[in-house]
């Protein structure tokens, strides 16, 4: 061997390099994968491969190296030294390619690509849609999943690629953009509502109505009806009611069913009291607040359809 040359690891002395890699190179994704998530099931699921599947595959490209890359526990996954110094090679070099790709994708004349978010129905049907549906329409490559859900969703184990929430507060490593107006909560209910239970004037005249409720997904708690007086002191009001719903949609149904008061956010129920078949009370309790944001990983490298979408929910003025 010519002095200076790097000597093979003994286990790829007789290997075909070339031929190697083409075999291997979606294994070193799998493994890369695993890796990353530190569980074969989070791993299997953004594959969208079986578990045992994934499994049998790192098993094989260990049995190809003659190396032990991953160690296993009933708990966890996580690399080996050799998996590790693996990793450390094959990881920058995936990176580089996938920034490529995508920085050929954003050369073409209009944007492609899939942009999944995950939000609530409210924040879909108000924001989201209406800003959204003329982008579809004017870019045809790009497709767009919306993913409803209440909690506070956890992106990369999601496969989403933004999340829409009240507020700029996120955690670190976050961007949050604003893409709606303030907003304020009101207490609204059916005029026949009033006519049989009355009107309350204060937020503690809450516990003698009917009121219709909202139960909250990330922790199975009732959402707690919130005030503000005239010097900004905040007020909870823990309210009750026959109905119970884990969406705002039904809420407002319930409400104009009469059924009882609902707190519900005011461009929801705008329209219908524009129309008065239904009736606030409270407002000078309601005060505004931030409205929805968008969060997305900020060492993302946005692709050019992300890019399109984001740039037509930002709220401008």
């Amino acid at each position: 061997m010519p002095q200076g040359q790097p000597r093979p690891h003994p286990h790829l002395q007789s290997v075909d390099l070339p031929a190697m890699l083409r075999e291997n190179l979606n294994d070193l994704i799998a493994l890369a994968t695993v890796a990353e998530e530190r569980s074969f099931t989070r791993a299997a699921a953004r594959l969208n491969v079986s578990q045992s599947a994934l499994s049998h595959t790192i098993k094989a490209l260990e049995a190809r190296l003659g190396l032990r890359l991953l160690t296993r526990t009933t708990r966890s996954v996580a690399p080996t030294l050799e998996g590790e110094d693996l990793l450390a090679t094959i990881n920058p070099c995936f990176e580089t390619i996938e920034a490529r790709l995508r920085a050929l994708n954003d050369a073409r004349d209009e944007p492609t690509g899939t942009v999944r978010i995950v939000a609530t129905d409210y924040a879909i049907d108000t924001v989201l849609w209406p800003k959204l549906s003329p982008v579809l329409k004017k870019f045809p490559s790009i497709n767009l999943e919306l993913v409803m859900d209440y909690g506070f969703t956890d992106l990369a184990s999601a496969q989403c690629d933004a999340g829409v929430r009240y507020g700029e507060a996120v955690s670190e490593g976050m961007i949050a953009t604003r893409i709606g107006p303030d907003e304020r909560m009101l207490c609204v209910g059916a005029p026949e509502y009033f006519a049989r239970a009355g009107i309350p004037h204060q937020p503690q005249d809450l516990t003698a109505h009917a009121c219709i409720n909202l139960r909250l997904s990330t922790h199975g708690a009732l959402y707690a009806w919130e005030f503000e007086d005239k010097d900004g002191n905040e007020i909870r009001v823990k309210v009750r009611g026959q109905c119970c719903f884990n969406t705002v949609m039904p809420v407002m149904r319930a409400a104009l069913e009469g059924h009882g008061l609902a707190c519900l956010p005011d461009r929801m129920v705008a329209p219908h009291l524009q129309s008065g078949v239904l009736q606030a009370c409270l407002e000078d309790y309601s005060p505004a607040f931030p409205g929805f944001y968008l969060y997305y990983p900020s060492r993302q490298r946005p692709s050019s359809a992300f890019t399109a979408v984001l740039e037509a929910l930002r709220e401008r003025g």
